[in-house]
């Protein structure tokens, strides 16, 4: 052996003892889950050569869990996991999704409007806008669980885990895989079982859009509804290193200026209602980590103590987020949508106009849109390339700046 693959192999080692504590937490968002891609990709380029797996803890919710999911069951190094993620991103369409048939839509749109008169729909047959079994018959072809088994069991994975919204109890539940014990706290808990793909659908089963999910006694919808903690289920897992990988596009972009031109429409009103749910709740928790950071930064181990908060510690993290608005992007690719979907969406106020494409963005499932994410994405975290090496430890390239590195007590 040569003295270069010996330091090749140490580097490795190194390397790898760094990335053990590393989460990798993905945010729902219907079709804006394909940022994730792009900003997944770029990652698995900034890495080195050398292959291993950069999180052994995947977090997912709603769309973010199929990602994750996605990720752990594969075959393979992170490089090849990505590849095929982006590959089948960019291959689908809103009719691998839901079906986009006029009479099914008619149909469910009656099921559904029926439902609030009348509550003698069968437990056998939830009610949905959208029947979402040709994304069940893309995942079972997609996704190997056994490949999750064997990557916990030689230690290429901690724990992999999915969250959904119990609507018996209204309690958030993450149900994990890994080695690690159940938790509870106020209206969240943690399960440890084996993962499958009913879980999957049920994290991702958005109220009214899609069917909720039915796993042992209880129904289950998307699981953004009821989390108030998205970054409780890694640092309950082990993780004090998070890589959150977020949908929304600048929580302080917006204006209190803008002038109004009509009264809220549908689809305005589910708007806020689905961001409410997929974005403010992380954004809400990063914040409340950042104060964390800050007050166990300033007190030392004796206040702590003293306080009684000497459990807490400091959580370095990184947040990559949309640079562009979304809801404009996606203005310019609702044309690729099947003329079934458009109507129903114009006919809700889904449009730029009737200021409601936010709503309409979560179901865009469309190659040009898909495309315009995952590029973002790509070119988001690239533009924040050295707080990535930061993040991993990785050298230097020497040229962006240290005021970029990975957050631990302060963000402006």
């Amino acid at each position: 052996m040569t003295p270069t693959n010996g330091h090749t192999q140490t580097q490795r080692r190194t390397t790898e003892k760094t990335i053990m504590s590393n989460a990798l937490i993905l945010s729902g968002g219907g079709a804006r889950a394909a940022y994730q891609v792009g900003v997944l990709k770029a990652v698995k380029d900034l890495l080195p050569s050398h292959h291993y797996n950069p999180f052994p803890i995947i977090c997912g919710t709603s769309a973010g869990a199929i990602n994750t999911l996605a990720l752990a069951g594969r075959p393979g190094y992170f490089t090849d996991q990505v590849e095929a993620l982006e590959k089948t991103w960019r291959n689908i369409n809103a009719g691998d999704i839901y079906h986009t048939d006029l009479w099914g839509i008619v149909r469910n749109s009656l099921r559904l409007a029926l439902s609030l008169v009348y509550s003698g729909t069968k437990a056998s047959s939830p009610v949905a806008l959208l029947d979402n079994k040709p994304l069940r018959k893309l995942l079972e072809g997609y996704i190997q669980f056994r490949q999750i088994d064997e990557a916990i069991a030689s230690n290429r994975l901690q724990a992999v885990a999915v969250t959904a919204m119990s609507y018996s109890t209204g309690q958030s539940i993450t149900f994990f895989q890994g080695l690690h014990d159940h938790w509870k706290r106020a209206r969240r808990l943690g399960v440890r079982t084996g993962l499958t793909l009913d879980h999957v659908m049920a994290s991702a089963a958005i109220p009214t859009i899609f069917p909720p999910v039915k796993i042992g006694d209880h129904f289950y919808g998307d699981g953004a509804l009821r989390q108030l903690k998205p970054l409780s289920p890694a640092l309950h897992l082990g993780a004090s290193k998070l890589f959150v990988i977020g949908v929304s596009d600048n929580p302080y972009r917006q204006s209190f200026d803008e002038e109004v031109y009509h009264s809220p429409t549908l689809a305005q009103m589910i708007s806020h209602m689905l961001n409410s749910a997929f974005i403010d709740t992380i954004e809400s928790d990063l914040e409340t980590l950042r104060a964390i950071n800050r007050l166990t930064g300033a007190a030392g181990d004796n206040a702590r103590t003293e306080e009684g908060i000497a459990d807490f510690r400091q959580i370095e993290f990184l947040n990559i987020s949309p640079s562009t608005a979304i809801n404009e992007l996606a203005e310019s690719y609702l044309h690729e949508l099947p003329r079934t979907v458009r109507f129903f969406l114009r006919a809700t106020g889904a449009t730029a106009r009737g200021g409601g494409t936010s709503a309409a963005s979560y179901l865009l499932f469309e190659p040009g849109f898909i495309g315009a994410l995952i590029e973002l994405g790509y070119s988001d975290t690239m533009k924040q390339s050295q707080r990535v090496r930061d993040f991993f430890q990785l050298p230097s390239t020497g040229d962006i700046g240290t005021e970029n590195r990975p957050e631990v007590s302060t963000h402006g």
